[in-house]
């Protein structure tokens, strides 16, 4: 049984077509991200599996509950940290969880509400009121109020926007003990190193459809190999060597800085040549490793469809 399965799922506002046919799974015990620029419907795809949202077309399981004809055991089985600081001003942290878990049936929880709490730095706060609370301590207890109910699926969309180091670092520590214990993690960032680091499979959505769906040592190998960057003092890159979308260059005014994709080391003996028979002059030589940022932008300007989809 899948932790997640997403068949064809699609959802239009108008006359935005948000999802256009979205399919994938997520097997048990995965931590799987789910990336894309801003409006490719990666929020609109977790409001559906949350039930906040009805797909025109389609359908989504949680561990084999439809949110839809069975949404009591789908969102039993599932916990969201949402992207926006909603919260009730009127309770301390404390009473905003045991409040959490009553929607559950969840009574005498409160051992497991003080583990949530000293995971997540809370425990000094726990009889604060939540409108005293900063944005990050209130991330932490929407982090804390999806957990409350123990889900074996836990959703998490964009949960370190615009919070400090610390609350990044307690999170991704407290969220990873969580998987390796058995829970599956949804992830949604912006913070692509987060993603290359914690996440086994990744998806990249764009306008509305898959255009990724690869382990991520897959993707790192399958997109983005080595790179060679190169800084010139005078002259101009050869016409016929084609610098990645990712250039360098625009940030200095002159177009004398350039990344340029390698498919071996034996490619920079080469690039220099063409560089030097161009008149170009060396101020600085680098060859690096790509990571998924540089995959993120190839996937983002490449074809229509990645052939090997998978």
């Amino acid at each position: 049984m899948s932790a997640i399965e997403i068949r064809n799922v699609k959802k239009r506002y108008k006359d935005l077509q948000a999802l256009k046919g979205v399919s994938l799974t997520v097997e048990e015990g995965e931590f799987f991200g789910l990336l894309g620029p801003n409006g490719a419907g990666k929020t609109t795809l977790i409001s559906i599996l949350a039930g906040l949202a009805r797909a025109d077309e389609g359908s989504i399981a949680v561990r084999g509950h439809d949110v839809v004809s069975d949404f009591r055991d789908a969102r039993r089985a599932l916990g969201v940290v949402p992207q926006e600081l909603v919260f009730d001003p009127f309770f301390t942290v404390r009473e905003t969880l045991r409040i959490q878990s009553g929607y559950y049936g969840l009574r005498n929880n409160d051992a497991w509400i003080d583990e949530i709490m000293a995971n997540l730095d809370l425990t000094e706060k726990a009889d604060a009121n939540m409108r005293a609370l900063s944005g990050g301590m209130k991330r932490r207890v929407l982090v804390a109020q999806a957990l409350v109910h123990r889900p074996p699926v836990i959703v998490l969309d964009e949960p370190t926007a615009g919070v400090d180091v610390e609350l990044r670092q307690t999170l991704w520590k407290f969220i990873s003990r969580l998987n390796r214990e058995g829970h599956t993690i949804v992830l949604t960032t912006h913070y692509l190193e987060e993603a290359e680091s914690l996440c086994d499979r990744i998806a990249m959505l764009r306008r509305g459809e898959v255009v990724a769906l690869e382990r991520t040592s897959t993707l790192l190998q399958r997109f983005a190999g080595m790179q060679l960057f190169l800084r010139f003092t005078q002259g101009a890159l050869p016409a016929e060597l084609r610098p990645l979308e990712v250039e360098s260059g625009a940030g200095n005014g002159n177009g004398r800085q350039h990344l340029l994709r390698l498919a071996s080391y034996d490619d920079v003996e080469r690039i220099l040549a063409l560089c030097r028979a161009a008149g170009c002059a060396f101020e600085e030589i680098e060859v690096r490793k790509a990571d998924l940022e540089d995959v993120f932008v190839q996937v983002m300007n490449g074809p229509e469809v990645i052939e090997g989809l998978a």
